[in-house]
C-alpha cells in the first residue's frame, strides 16, 4: 500500500511551492523579488501587452509592491537574472547559468537541422549570415534586430528576416545574451561580455545535469510525475526523469504515492519525503481574489491545472477570433485556492481605462456580493498597477 494525498493537500502544497500562499502585501524590494523568482525557478516573459507583460502580471500577483523597474535592475544592472529558454523565453537566476550549457549545445543542433528554421535563410548562405551578424556585434557592441537591414520585407514573427533568425539562433545556442532591452526590443551582445564569469564555467556532465534538473524541479513542485519533472525546465528527456525518480525512490529521497485529482481519481506520482511536514507549516491562502497571468506557473501545464484545480484553461490569443470561447488574453480568477472564473481585460492606455470585455464565472459559482467585492478589489489593484484611472465592467 502506498499513501494517498488528498486533492486539497496537493493543491495547497503546489500553491505554497509556487509562492501563492505568501503574504502579497509584504515589502517588495529588489532582493525580495530575486528570492521570489528563485522560489518559482523562473518567470516566463512574453511580448503580448494587452494589459501588462506576462512576467509583470505573474510577479505582481504575488507581490503587491512589485514594479517592472525592479526586474530590470536584476536583469540589466545586477545581472543576477538572465534571459534564456525553459519551455519558452524566461528570466532565470544566473546562478544556474552553467546548466543551460547542455541546452545551448542541444538547441544549436536542433535549430540548425530544422527545416522550418532553415526557411528563414532561403536564398542566402545561412552560415555566412550567422557569422556576419556575430562579427558585427563583436565589432560594434550590443545591437537590435532593427539594426540589421534586409531588402526583402517578410513581416513580423514567422516571417523573420535572416539576420533576425541569426540573432535568435546565436542567443538560443548561448553565443549571444541579452544585456538589456529598449522598449521591449532585445539588444544582443557576446555572452563573454555580458556574463564573463559564468560564460567561463565548464559544462556539467550529463549525470550532474539530470540530478540538478530533477532535484530542483522536485523542490518547486513537491508532488510530481516524472513527466512533470522533465517539463519543468524542459532541459531533459522524460526517460531521464523517470530513471532519476526510480533511483531517488530506491535511495529514500522521494516517495511513491497516489494523488487525488479534482475529479476524485487517484493517480500515481512521487513526492518529497517531508511533504507532510511542509504541508503542516504552510499558511492558509491570503483572503483575497487574484487575477493570474495566462502563463502563470500553476497554469502553465494545462493538464495539471485541470487535474489539480478542476480548471480547464486554454490560451486563445492565437485562435481566430470567431472560434474563441472567451477572449484574446483571458485572466483566470483565483479565490483562495479555487479558480472561480475568468475575465477578458483590455487596457486603453490613451484613455487611462481598464476595460473588462467579458466576465465568466465557473459552473456552480455564485456571484455573491462578497465575491463581486473581492473581484472589484482585484481589479482596483490591477488598475493601479497598470496606471488606469477608470474600470469599465461589462
Amino acid at each position: 500500500m502506498i499513501p494517498t494525498v488528498s486533492a486539497s493537500a496537493a493543491r495547497h502544497l503546489f500553491l505554497g511551492a509556487q509562492g501563492l500562499l505568501d503574504d502579497p502585501a509584504r515589502r517588495a524590494t529588489v532582493p525580495s523579488l530575486q528570492a521570489l523568482i528563485e522560489k518559482l525557478g523562473f518567470v516566463q516573459m512574453d511580448t503580448i501587452n494587452v494589459v501588462a507583460r506576462a512576467h509583470d502580471l505573474t510577479l505582481f500577483s504575488r507581490l503587491d509592491g512589485y514594479r517592472p523597474e525592479q526586474l530590470r535592475k536584476l536583469l540589466e544592472d545586477r545581472r543576477s537574472l538572465f534571459e534564456g529558454f525553459t519551455h519558452d523565453a524566461s528570466a532565470i537566476p544566473t546562478a544556474w547559468f552553467g546548466h543551460w550549457k547542455p541546452r545551448f549545445a542541444r538547441d544549436r543542433e536542433r535549430i540548425h537541422a530544422h527545416a522550418w528554421w532553415q526557411n528563414h535563410f532561403r536564398g542566402t548562405d545561412g552560415a555566412r549570415v550567422v557569422g556576419d551578424v556575430k562579427a558585427r556585434i563583436e565589432r560594434e557592441g550590443p545591437l537590435k534586430s532593427s539594426d540589421f537591414e534586409h531588402p526583402e520585407k517578410r513581416g513580423p514573427w514567422w516571417g523573420w528576416k535572416p539576420q533576425k533568425a541569426a540573432l535568435d539562433f546565436l542567443w538560443r545556442s548561448g553565443e549571444l545574451m541579452i544585456p538589456r532591452r529598449e522598449g521591449f526590443q532585445k539588444l544582443y551582445d557576446l555572452t563573454e561580455r555580458v556574463l564573463p564569469d559564468h560564460h567561463a564555467l565548464p559544462c556539467p556532465d550529463p549525470e550532474a545535469h539530470v540530478e540538478w534538473a530533477c532535484a530542483s524541479a522536485a523542490e518547486r513542485l513537491v508532488i510530481f510525475t516524472p513527466k512533470e519533472l522533465a517539463e519543468f525546465w524542459a532541459s531533459i528527456e522524460a526517460a531521464e526523469a523517470k530513471a532519476w525518480c526510480d533511483r531517488a525512490a530506491k535511495a529514500g529521497r522521494i516517495l511513491p504515492l497516489a494523488v487525488e485529482g479534482a475529479d476524485g481519481e487517484a493517480r500515481p506520482a512521487f513526492a518529497l519525503t517531508d511533504w507532510e511536514k511542509r504541508l503542516a507549516k504552510l499558511p492558509e491562502p491570503p483572503e483575497r481574489t487574484r487575477l493570474l497571468c495566462p502563463f502563470d506557473p500553476i497554469l502553465r501545464d494545462r493538464t495539471r491545472a485541470l487535474r489539480r484545480f478542476g480548471f480547464d484553461y486554454r490560451f486563445e490569443a492565437f485562435v481566430p477570433e470567431p472560434k474563441r470561447q472567451y477572449g484574446y488574453f483571458v485572466l483566470p480568477i483565483l479565490e483562495g485556492e479555487r479558480f472561480v472564473g475568468r475575465l477578458d481585460p483590455k487596457l486603453h492606455r490613451d484613455r487611462g481605462l481598464l476595460e473588462v470585455r467579458g466576465l465568466w464565472w465557473e459552473s456552480g459559482i455564485k456571484a455573491t456580493k462578497a465575491r463581486k467585492r473581492g473581484l472589484d478589489d482585484a481589479l482596483e489593484r490591477l488598475a493601479t498597477f497598470v496606471g488606469a484611472e477608470e474600470i469599465l465592467l461589462p
